[in-house]
């Protein structure tokens, strides 16, 4: 039976990944920001652990021992935090949260997690997003944070092919989670669900990349929505 470690399984992507791993009967750890929402995270998928660590803190991560799991088959970093802002308007506290939870946490996580997910010769999966290809007016906090990320990936995929790690990133676009409601509402538009991305879609490419045969890898994988995007 696999062990996979899922942050961000609270909702949007993580939540379906946790959703599907889960039905399949793989085990689950599951990184909440809180005690609170480990109960929530336990109750919602029954028989999962959690490791309680707040991303917004990338100082109490690296403190986290209980991060020291014997084995992982996968990490899937899904946990995310945007905030739009025009750099002139960009305060400190936006950044900082935006880079510690998208970056610096994700970083000092995978350094913890690194030795349990080399006995497995597993994966290592960084939900991106299309931010980290490309970055646009109001972004600057959050495309920063997600072209890091895939910095990171890059190094890593390099370091830990000699043994046997792999390194997936997944470049969704615009999908219909509740941060991307927030992005409507900061950007002055209605948000329609039907027009973007489903969680599960997301989900399903994220599966595809853990349970693909130990002979091949997708280093990078890109998931855009049908429907254009009008002005």
């Amino acid at each position: 039976m696999a062990t996979h470690l899922v942050t961000g399984a609270g909702s949007g992507i993580g939540a379906a990944v946790a959703d599907r791993l889960h039905a399949r009967g793989d085990e689950l750890v599951l990184v909440a920001r809180s005690e609170e929402r480990a109960d929530e995270l336990r109750a919602r998928w029954p028989g999962s652990s959690t490791l309680v660590c707040d991303l917004v803190a990338p100082a109490l991560v690296a403190g986290t021992t209980d991060a020291l799991t014997e084995r992982l088959d996968s990490v899937v970093m899904s946990a995310g935090v945007v905030d739009l802002a025009p750099v002139a308007d960009l305060g400190l506290d936006s950044l900082s949260s935006q880079l510690n939870v998208n970056l610096v946490s994700p970083m000092v996580l995978s350094r913890l997690l690194l030795p349990a997910v080399r006995r497995a010769r597993g994966l290592f999966v960084f939900v991106n997003s299309s931010a980290g290809l490309t970055a646009n007016a109001d972004w600057s906090a959050y495309a920063a944070s997600k072209f890091g990320l895939r910095a990171f990936a890059d190094a890593l995929r390099a370091e830990e092919a000699e043994h046997g790690v792999r390194v997936t990133s997944v470049f969704p676009s615009r999908t219909a989670t509740p941060m991307q409601e927030k992005v409507h509402e900061q950007e002055g538009r209605t948000y329609d669900a039907s027009r973007w991305i489903s969680p599960d879609t997301v989900a399903a490419t994220i599966l595809h990349a853990l349970d693909l045969p130990a002979d091949a890898t997708i280093p990078d994988v890109t998931v855009r929505p049908v429907v254009p995007r009008t002005t």
